[in-house]
C-alpha cells in the first residue's frame, strides 16, 4: 500500500517505519525543515532500541521517504496517518489545533477517496471533528477512522510490530477492509483486529493508559503502607502479582510515572469528564497520588539530614522517565533535581540518553559526569532514578573509592536490602524493610 504519515515526533515515525518494514510504500511529512533533512540523510532524530536498523534499511530500499509537502505525501496515499502532537493546555484538556489544523489543509488538497487515520491519542468526538474539519473544504468520499496507539518507549517497534492487538474504530466497511489488509501482517500469530466505532476507539486508549497509572499508584500507595506497617512490598507484590485477574505488569513501586502519555491522558480523561459533568475521582486521586510519590524521596533525604540539605552534593543516577529513553517528559528526575537545588543542594547527573535533553531544558542547574561512577565523585550520597540496566549491577568496589559516604536513596528498588547491608551502605528503598532505618 501508499501510506502517508503526517507527523515524524516518535509515533509518527516509529509507525511508519514499521509499515515500511512490511512492504509498504510510505512518505512522511513534517513541518519542520532541518528534521526531515536529517532523516532523509538517514539521521535518526529520536532514541528507541531497534529502530534505526530498519529505518536505514527502508530508506535504502526506497520504501521510506520524508517531506515537507503535505500535498506531496497525500497526493498518491491510500491511507493518511495523523501522528501529531496533542499537548495539554491550560486546564489539563488535549489541544488539538495541529489535528484540526491538517484535517482543514486536508480538505482543500484531497482529489480522491482516503482513508484519514488518528494515530494520535485524542478525545472522544475527535474523529467527528476531523470530518467536519476535512468536509468544510472537500465534498469527495473520504473516511475518517480512529486507530490509537499503544506502543511503549524502549520497545515500540516490537509493539508495533507484534502487538497484543489492534484497535480500529470505523462503521465503514470500505476503510475497515483497507484497515484490516494493512495490518495483517502484523496479526499473522492470532492477536485480534478489534473493529468498533471511532468513539469507543477513542476512549478504549485513554481508558487503557489510565488505568495503568491507576494501577502504578495504587501500589505505590501499598509501598507507602509497607512503610509504615513493617512490611515488605516486594512480597506484597508477588503475593497479589500471582493473581490472574491482576496479572504482574506494573505492580512495581517506584518514585512516580512520567512520560508522553500516562501524565497527559490522565488529565485529558479527566477533563473530558468533566465536560460532561461526570466527576471522576478515582483518577483525581491518582493524579495527586503520582505528584506526591514522585517527591517522596526527597522525603526521605530530608529526613535522614534533619531537614538541612544546603551545601550537600548529590548523585543521581537516572534522568528519563524511564529506561530505554531519551524522553524526560513528566520525569521524577526533574522534579526531585528542582526539590533538591532549591533547598540549597548541588547535583551531578548521569543517564545514558537523557542527558543532552536535560541540558536543553534546565541548562546548567546541575552537572553532567561522563559515566556513573564520576557522577559519584565527592557525592553524600547516591540518588537513582531511572532503572537502566547498567544500574542494576554496578561495581560496588569502584563506587567505594569515589563516593564521599556510603549512602544510597534508591527510587526503583535496584539492589537487594540484606547485600546492601553487608557491603556497609545507609539504603533506602521504596516500601521495602530497608537496611537502616536509624542514621549510620
Amino acid at each position: 500500500m501508499k501510506i502517508a504519515v503526517v507527523g515524524t515526533g516518535y509515533v509518527g515515525l516509529v509507525t511508519g517505519t514499521c509499515f515500511a518494514e512490511t512492504g509498504n510504500k510510505v512518505t512522511c511529512v513534517d513541518i519542520d525543515k532541518a528534521k526531515v533533512e536529517k532523516l532523509s540523510a538517514g539521521q535518526i532524530t529520536i532514541y528507541e532500541p531497534g529502530l534505526e536498523k530498519i529505518f536505514l534499511r527502508n530508506i535504502k530500499e526506497e520504501r521510506l521517504r520524508f517531506t515537507t509537502q503535505l500535498e506531496e505525501a497525500v497526493e498518491d496515499a491510500e491511507i493518511i496517518f495523523l501522528a501529531l502532537p496533542t499537548p495539554p493546555g491550560a486546564d489539563g484538556s488535549a489541544d488539538l489545533k495541529y489535528v484540526l489544523g491538517v484535517a482543514d489543509h486536508l480538505g482543500k488538497i484531497l482529489k480522491g477517496y482516503k482513508v484519514i487515520v488518528n494515530k494520535s491519542t485524542v478525545p472522544v468526538g475527535t474523529a467527528d471533528k476531523v470530518s467536519a474539519a476535512v468536509a468544510a473544504n472537500y465534498k469527495g468520499a473520504y473516511d475518517v477512522v480512529s486507530n490509537p496507539e499503544f506502543l511503549r518507549e524502549g520497545v515500540a517497534v516490537d509493539d508495533f510490530m507484534k502487538p497484543d492487538r489492534v484497535v480500529v474504530g470505523t462503521r465503514s466497511d470500505r476503510a475497515k477492509k483497507l484497515l484490516s489488509d494493512l495490518y495483517a501482517p502484523f496479526v499473522r500469530q492470532g492477536n485480534p483486529v478489534i473493529f468498533m466505532d471511532e468513539r469507543s476507539s477513542e476512549l478504549t486508549k485513554y481508558a487503557a493508559n489510565s488505568f495503568l497509572a491507576t494501577k502504578i499508584s495504587f501500589m505505590n500507595e501499598i509501598a507507602q503502607l509497607c512503610e509504615r506497617m513493617g512490611a515488605d512490598v516486594d512480597m506484597v507484590r508477588r503475593g497479589i502479582g500471582s493473581d490472574d485477574r491482576i496479572g504482574k505488569r506494573f505492580l512495581f513501586p517506584g518514585i512516580g510515572y512520567g512520560g508522553s502519555c500516562f501524565p497527559k491522558d490522565v488529565q485529558a480523561l479527566i477533563m473530558s469528564s468533566d465536560e460532561v459533568k461526570y466527576d471522576f475521582e478515582i483518577l483525581k486521586a491518582v493524579e495527586k497520588v503520582n505528584a506526591n510519590q514522585k517527591l517522596h524521596l526527597v522525603e526521605k533525604i530530608k529526613a535522614y539530614y534533619n531537614g538541612n540539605l544546603a551545601g550537600k552534593h548529590f548523585a543521581l543516577w537516572g534522568l528519563a522517565f524511564k529506561p530505554n529513553t531519551d524522553d524526560i517528559r513528566e520525569a521524577p528526575a526533574l522534579s526531585i533535581i528542582d526539590a533538591l537545588t532549591s533547598a540549597g543542594a548541588s547535583v551531578t547527573a548521569y543517564d545514558p540518553e537523557a542527558m543532552p535533553n536535560v541540558k536543553a531544558q534546565i541548562g546548567a542547574k546541575i552537572q553532567y559526569a561522563a559515566n556513573q561512577y564520576e557522577a559519584l565523585q565527592n557525592a553524600a550520597a547516591l540518588i537513582i532514578a531511572t532503572e537502566w540496566s547498567e544500574f542494576r549491577t554496578p561495581d560496588f568496589e569502584r563506587m567505594e573509592k569515589e563516593i564521599k559516604h556510603k549512602i544510597i536513596f534508591d527510587g526503583r528498588n535496584l539492589f537487594d536490602v540484606y547485600k546492601m547491608r553487608e557491603l556497609g551502605y545507609h539504603y533506602e528503598s521504596i516500601g521495602r524493610a530497608d537496611s537502616n532505618k536509624v542514621k549510620d
